[in-house]
C-alpha cells in the first residue's frame, strides 16, 4: 500500500524532499513506518524524537496505517 509522507524542518532534509509516497504493507503501523524509515533513511537515528501525524491528529506507535494516508513527520522542535 502507498501513504504520502509530509516532512517538515530536519526530516525534510533527511528526506529531500517536503512530500514523498512511501510503500509500506497492508497492516503496518507507525511503529513498522518508523523501522522502514530507520532502514532507509539511518540519519533519522540520530533525532531525540520523531512523531507522527496522520489526518491532522497526533498518532501512537501502535496506530494502522491505510492506503492513501497523509502522514506527517514532526521532528525535535526547538525554541527559545
Amino acid at each position: 500500500m502507498k501513504i504520502n509522507l509530509i516532512a517538515f524542518g530536519i526530516a525534510k532534509e533527511i528526506l529531500k524532499s517536503k512530500q514523498l509516497e512511501f510503500d509500506l504493507s497492508a497492516g503496518d503501523t507507525i511503529s513498522s513506518l518508523k523501522e522502514k524509515l530507520l532502514q532507509k533513511y539511518p540519519e533519522f537515528s540520530k533525532l531525540k524524537s520523531l512523531s507522527f501525524a496522520v489526518s491532522e491528529n497526533y498518532q501512537e506507535d501502535s496506530y494502522s496505517l491505510h492506503e492513501n494516508d497523509e502522514v506527517v513527520i514532526i521532528p525535535p522542535v526547538s525554541g527559545g
